[in-house]
């Protein structure tokens, strides 16, 4: 048996040798101090690592050696074996794919901290010396049989691709695992959904127009849409509804939505109120809609595009009840029967994609074949505009002189939420009343963060000085009038009951893979104002704010709670 005293007495031979390769009998021989002692191994794993590229005739020998290293019962045994692994594979980058894989199996076995970092630390090695064959390995166990050593490799890769340096992936690499990504994404649970698509994002190549669309491309196959969608399946809506969410920081004006605007339109508008709500906590209702409206703005050009402004158009009015009829004003049962329609998130979200979409079809309402439609659009909107602008008033009459902790209390956040989503609602009427109607205002919807622009203006470079300019001619002048500005909203989450869209952590969703079988949705804010559900809303219930909306001496709404 090799003693440490024989280790060093070869280690001097094959270091003062002009010709390593020569001395191939005190490299068998360090070879052979595996199997002795603890300090033998440990000495044994440093130089085979040191002399292993002047006998590439052992080096498989040489691989096998560090592998029985790697699974000794001592740990500072496997550490050191662990830590050298990576060193052959600079002279035999071939190996990179077994070594990988024998690095993986080393994961689910062991459970220390400080042993499991310096596996991924050599698992990360690998990718500065063969990133293909890194890739490769990696892959082979992700598309493999076993499900532990699966899910071992996608939370790697997933996890180390974003932040390794920017040069180490090149082209081919990047195509290399959208290529394999494909593969693995014809079964994957909903997380591992998330996970991959936020990797494939982060890649240099898909940040161009081709890169996008490609991505685009990738989730519109994930997303089945060539099957029929089923309202009263959760899976159904929560698979569209992740892939619109994935897709929605890909879209631009030269990477357009159309594929998952015309689905809407076509297969799930009409079904809206049979979608399912898992969770008491989650509109599944409104949270499409919401997705819906963000995506209108580009849509390009649509097929059929008469046909799918009708359908948002039939769903909006819903939403829109005409004026009680003369006859009616004291009827205590009608108010019952149009509570559920005066709700302000769905008309904001119904509205604004409206407007998008009205625009490339602007006959939709302006031909005289459509005069009646127009007429009671006008009036629906007359209406609906006139409770909105009393209700504005009276949620900035609430917020007047509020600042800092007092905007921080839940009913508060609730009016500064209903407050923008009404002076949006306001800004897109003003637009469809106009003769004929016009789709020219840009609104900022409620839920998305408000994009403050720079206080200093650029510097006007090269403009010529006007004539008078540094005097003022006429002291008396009045300045110009200044548009009032809406109250930002502070960021962030505001309540349960105007919550956003999460991305991840919805919750206990089933770890089967299959495609996105078995989800159940988590704990996310309603963000129903004026939602049909609970008290405390907008507009919904007992709570709501502002109670019924008066003016002067009469109801505009008949003492409906808006």
């Amino acid at each position: 048996m090799v003693t440490v005293e024989q280790l060093y007495k070869d280690f001097g031979v094959l270091q003062d040798a002009s010709n390593k390769s020569e001395h191939e009998e005190q490299y068998l021989s360090i070879l052979s101090a595996v199997k002795s002692g603890a300090s033998e191994k440990r000495l044994a794993s440093q130089f085979i690592a040191r002399f292993f590229k002047h006998f590439p005739q052992l080096s498989q020998e040489s691989f096998n050696a560090l592998f029985e290293l790697c699974e000794d019962d001592d740990i500072t045994i496997r550490k050191q074996a662990i830590k050298d692994l990576p060193a052959l594979c600079r002279v035999t980058p071939e190996f990179v794919s077994k070594i990988v894989v024998a690095l993986i199996q080393l994961l689910q076995h062991f459970t220390d901290s400080s042993e499991l970092s310096l596996i991924q630390s050599s698992l990360t090695t690998l990718f500065s010396i063969n990133a293909s064959g890194t890739l490769k390995g990696l892959f082979s166990m992700i598309l493999g049989e076993n499900d532990c050593l699966r899910d071992l490799a996608l939370k790697f890769l997933t996890n180390k691709v974003k932040v390794l340096p920017e040069d180490t992936l090149g082209k081919e690499d990047e195509d290399l695992i959208v290529g394999e990504c494909r593969k693995v994404l014809m079964d994957v649970t909903c997380m591992e959904f998330i996970a991959i698509m936020n990797m494939l994002k982060g890649l240099k190549s898909m940040s161009t127009v081709t890169g996008r669309q490609q991505l685009v491309d990738i989730i519109i196959m994930q997303a089945e849409l060539d099957q029929k969608f089923n309202p009263e399946d959760p899976d159904s809506a929560d698979r569209l509804m992740q892939c619109v969410k994935q897709s929605l920081p890909l879209f631009s004006k030269n990477v357009h939505s159309k594929v998952f605007v015309s689905y809407i339109c076509d297969h799930v508008i009409l079904d809206l109120s049979n979608l399912m709500n898992v969770d008491g906590d989650v509109n599944v209702q409104l949270e499409m809609l919401k997705l819906f409206a963000e995506i209108s703005e580009f849509a390009g050009e649509l097929d059929d595009i008469e046909e799918k402004v009708e359908r948002i158009y039939e769903k909006l009015i819903e939403y829109m009840p005409l004026p009680p009829s003369e006859e009616n004003d004291d009827t205590a049962g009608e108010s019952s029967s149009e509570e559920h329609k005066l709700q302000f998130s769905y008309v904001e979200c119904l509205m604004f994609t409206f407007h998008q979409l009205g625009r490339k079809c602007p006959s939709f309402l302006s031909d005289e074949s459509n005069a009646d439609r127009l007429k009671d659009f006008r009036v629906r909107l007359q209406y609906f505009a006139r409770g909105v602008q009393v209700y504005i008033k009276q949620l900035r009459t609430a917020l007047h002189g509020k600042t800092g902790d007092a905007l921080k209390t839940d009913e508060n956040k609730i009016k500064v939420i209903a407050l923008k989503i009404t002076s949006n609602i306001n800004i897109l009427i003003k637009d469809l009343l106009h003769t004929p109607p016009v789709y020219k205002s840009v609104v900022n919807l409620s839920w998305k963060p408000i994009h403050i622009p720079s206080k200093s203006p650029p510097a006007n470079i090269g403009i010529k000085r006007t004539s008078n300019e540094g005097f003022d001619y006429n002291t008396n002048r009045k300045s110009p009038k200044q548009d009032r500005a809406l109250y930002a909203p502070p960021g962030g989450k505001y309540s349960q009951k105007a919550g956003t869209f999460p991305q991840v952590n919805r919750g206990g969703w089933q770890q089967q893979r299959g495609g996105f079988g078995g989800f159940n949705r988590g704990n996310r804010g309603r963000g129903g104002i004026g939602g049909s559900g609970g008290g405390g809303g907008i507009g919904g219930g007992a709570g709501s704010i502002g109670g019924g909306i008066h003016r002067g001496n009469g109801s505009v709404f008949r003492g409906r709670r808006f």
